[in-house]
């Protein structure tokens, strides 16, 4: 039995930890084995080469090696944790995947998108998220909730409004090109409306592509930055993605 990939993507602040473990709270209500990772990291090979990426420091990173240690996590995420758990017939729920990589290191950096696509080819050219959920919200919101956070921002939050404008409409061009794969959330919505997008998009209920339902904000529990788990360990982070143990 094979199992089931569903990645969450998003600008900053759109929440996709709080809806991760929500997710992994549905899954287990109705009996579905399943395992909560992120990228970059979810292994510790991988989980070196995020802090890398992620940490600010003094020598900088070309948006040309970005990419390249972007898709070396994806790797070893693929090989030593992704690809297990899917043969065991468990649903992985990931935090970001390729189409981060797209938004960030295409529209964001803009690299070129053939160069992106033939890493992807490489690294899994048989192997696509089942479903992907799009948590949109403007980028004002998001960047005002991610600073909000406390600890140190990475080297992603540090980038200003223009470079999450493109990167968010590279999102939203994304799913409206594949649509049968993304469903975009509203995730400007209070957290119950948004756990209701989330609730029907994996029970299959209508329309994935959520209608706006009014951005009023989001009561959502972020976990501070260094405050992940991996396996029941404590891992080294600076966003604010969960990894879990299923």
């Amino acid at each position: 039995m094979s199992g089931r990939f569903i990645t969450l993507e998003g600008i900053e602040g759109a929440g996709k930890s709080t809806v991760a473990r929500f997710i992994m709270e549905w899954l287990k209500a109705r009996g579905r084995p399943a395992l909560l990772t992120r990228e970059p990291g979810g292994t510790p090979l991988a989980e070196r080469v995020r802090e890398l990426v992620l940490t600010p420091g003094a020598e900088p990173i070309p948006p040309a090696a970005e990419l390249l240690l972007m898709f070396a996590a994806r790797s070893l995420h693929l090989a030593n944790l992704i690809r297990p758990a899917l043969a065991r017939g468990e649903w992985v729920i990931c935090d970001r995947f390729t189409d981060a990589t797209r938004a960030y290191q295409g529209a964001g950096r803009g690299l070129d998108a053939a160069s992106i696509e033939s890493l992807a080819a490489l690294v899994h050219a048989d192997l696509s998220p089942d479903l992907t959920l799009l948590l949109d919200l403007p980028v004002a919101v998001g960047l005002a909730r991610a600073q909000a956070r406390p600890g140190q921002l990475d080297r992603f939050e540090q980038e200003r409004g223009p470079f999450f404008e493109r990167v968010r409409a590279a999102y939203l061009q994304r799913a409206h090109a594949d649509a049968r794969r993304f469903c975009v959330v509203d995730a400007g919505c209070d957290l119950p409306q948004v756990q209701l997008q989330v609730a029907a998009a994996l029970g299959g209920e209508g329309d994935c592509i959520a209608a706006a339902v009014g951005r009023v904000g989001g009561s959502y529990d972020e976990p501070p930055r260094g405050e992940l788990v991996d396996g029941g360990h404590q891992v080294a982070a600076v966003d604010a993605g969960s990894v879990a143990e299923p």
